[in-house]
């Protein structure tokens, strides 16, 4: 497996690549300290499987970033790494497809789980709290996690999804837009829409980017809880 880091501090690039090496000896990684030196690394090397971003760069903006590699490379996973650790921020990186949001305040044991996570086909994202920061956040996260039924949450194998409605969440998962997830499983734009609400239903949810966030909460309170590390549940918060 290949990581491309891109980061233009490069004691941050040296703890991130101690990490990520510390994944196995099969993981090779590449680094890059800027916005041009990521597009040229990609442009010449088709092999990454991975990208870590950081938001700040010197010479571009994260999210322009994001928004670049989801288009020209859109099955490439793109964790975001960044100083910030703004709600606004997590939720607009998981909004414009990127697979994960680790804050670098994060310990390595974190950012092991969260790429684990998301090699293995998840999405990850770190505890948040609802805050001014969103704009148009009528709620505390605690109430609108508790109105929204995430305080007990069921497994992913107790919504009830069909396994076509499955097929559809995984896509969804990888920030498939509806005419993708259509062509690649055979069916109509309107069956895909169709899908989409009943799993949004199923999740309590009513956006994608809130139905990303509720899975991948879901699936690290399941690892916890088969690891034995949580005695208690804490609130899905997005």
């Amino acid at each position: 497996m290949k990581v491309l880091l891109i980061d233009d501090h490069p004691l941050i690039l040296a703890a991130l690549q101690s990490v990520i090496q510390g994944l196995g000896d099969h993981v090779e990684v590449a680094a890059a300290s800027s916005g041009r030196a990521a597009r040229e690394f990609l442009q010449q090397d088709t092999t990454v499987d991975l990208v870590l971003l950081d938001l700040h760069l010197g010479d571009a903006d994260g999210f322009d970033l994001l928004a670049e590699f989801r288009s020209t490379y859109p099955a490439l996973p793109v964790v975001v790494i960044s100083a910030s650790d703004r709600t606004s921020d997590v939720i607009r990186s998981i909004d414009m497809g990127a697979m994960g949001f680790v804050p670098k305040r994060a310990s390595n044991e974190t950012l092991v789980e969260a790429l684990q996570q998301v090699i293995s086909g998840g999405v990850y994202v770190p505890p948040m709290s609802m805050g001014s920061d969103v704009i148009g956040a009528p709620v505390g996260i605690q109430g609108d996690a508790q109105a929204a039924g995430f305080q007990t949450p069921a497994s992913l194998s107790q919504l009830g999804l069909t396994p076509r409605q499955t097929d559809v969440l995984t896509l969804l998962l990888k920030g498939q837009p509806n005419k993708l997830i259509a062509r690649e499983l055979g069916l109509s734009v309107e069956t895909v829409k169709d899908h989409v609400a009943a799993v949004l239903r199923a999740l309590h949810v009513s956006s994608r980017t809130q139905a990303v966030i509720a899975v991948s909460q879901m699936l690290q309170h399941e690892g916890a809880r088969k690891a034995g590390t949580y005695s208690a549940w804490q609130p899905v918060q997005r």
